[in-house]
């Protein structure tokens, strides 16, 4: 399939039973999988709230060694599974109301993790609503990373200097995206229009404040710049990891490509194959197909979702992908190069 502008197949004409996802839908309902899971999120809000004390008494109790760089890497894990569980606030995987799951996902986006909740709720909402699309997905808009040769022609500045290379830069490029995160909060926050402004710029001066002085009071000033160094890379590359698999080398859509919504987030979607190690490393993402179709659907629903969802897709004929871990990342990148020939051509 090109990993271009995609020609969908037309829409398979609906049959008396309504639309093919409102017939997928109903199945799924039926199913049960749609409940809530409250007792799978206390054990795993638990489980990482152990963790979170045993870190913190590790950091402590090891006071100014080089063997905190072991605490920054187990940190870095952490942190993405808090990451995660932002994410299901965001979808309403946990609560089933707005404001128990705006509450938890200030606290655990902004104070523990110093990223905008809101920010990256609004961002992310449209990614969903239009995944892949070149202009409307805020996820594929092209930045320092371009994401299809269309995008590669019009380039300019540093993205049009890394095209040529970037799809063997781009793994090392993610070591950066905890401190992508962390600077678009201060720019969210530094502008108006984003909902719960000040609470969102206090809780992020509170975690910088404690993060800072917690490092400072406990290791040397070049101990506490290795530990955040390792810290925020690993983060970075562990986010990357778990999100880049997702769509990326899937076709894209641009301008009037508005195909149904089924195919809109089947077709730009690959999932990752697995057990359930792959499940808890990326948080159940690596189901992203069913997760793109039914968003609030709670994280261990989505394995079962899934033989229903790829033998619907095979009944109305809607190509559904999905890969190792390894050859996701494998045609990840692939696309990367891909994209940056015209440039390399013109070189």
């Amino acid at each position: 399939m090109s990993t271009e502008a995609v020609t969908v197949p037309p829409v398979r004409t609906p049959t008396s039973r309504g639309s093919d996802f409102a017939e997928l839908s109903r199945r799924i309902k039926a199913a049960g999988l749609l409940e809530r899971q409250p007792r799978y999120y206390l054990l795993r809000a638990t489980a990482l709230g152990g963790v979170t004390a045993a870190t913190v008494a590790a950091f402590v109790m090891l006071g100014n060694s080089w063997w905190q760089l072991v605490v920054a890497v187990v940190l870095a894990a952490l942190s993405g599974q808090l990451a995660l569980i932002a994410h299901d606030l965001a979808h309403r995987q946990i609560f089933r109301t707005r404001r128990p799951s705006q509450a938890c996902g200030l606290v655990v986006g902004n104070l523990l993790l110093g990223m905008s909740y809101g920010w990256w709720m609004d961002k992310h909402t449209r990614h969903h609503a239009n995944p892949n699309h070149e202009e409307l997905d805020p996820d594929v808009a092209p930045d320092i990373i371009v994401w299809s040769q269309r995008q590669a022609r019009s380039s300019r500045g540093i993205a049009r200097r890394l095209a040529p290379l970037q799809g063997y830069l781009f793994l090392p490029l993610l070591t950066f995206e905890g401190l992508n995160l962390h600077a678009s909060a201060v720019r969210a926050v530094a502008r108006p229009g984003l909902k719960q402004r000040r609470i969102e710029a206090v809780l992020l001066v509170g975690h910088a404040a404690v993060y800072i002085s917690a490092l400072l009071l406990v290791l040397s000033p070049a101990k506490a710049l290795a530990f955040a160094v390792v810290h925020k890379a690993l983060w970075g590359g562990y986010l990357g990891a778990i999100f880049a698999p997702n769509h990326k080398g899937m076709p894209t859509l641009t301008g009037n490509d508005r195909p149904d919504f089924l195919r809109r987030q089947v077709l730009t979607s690959r999932n990752v194959t697995g057990g359930r190690v792959v499940d808890v490393a990326l948080g159940g993402l690596n189901h992203q197909i069913e997760h793109h179709l039914f968003p609030s659907m709670a994280t261990p629903a989505l394995r079962q979702a899934r033989p229903i969802v790829k033998d619907y897709c095979r009944e109305v004929g809607v190509d559904y992908a999905e890969a190792s871990l390894v050859s996701s990342y494998a045609q990840a990148l692939r696309h990367l190069h891909h994209v940056g020939a015209p440039l390399r051509d013109a070189a």
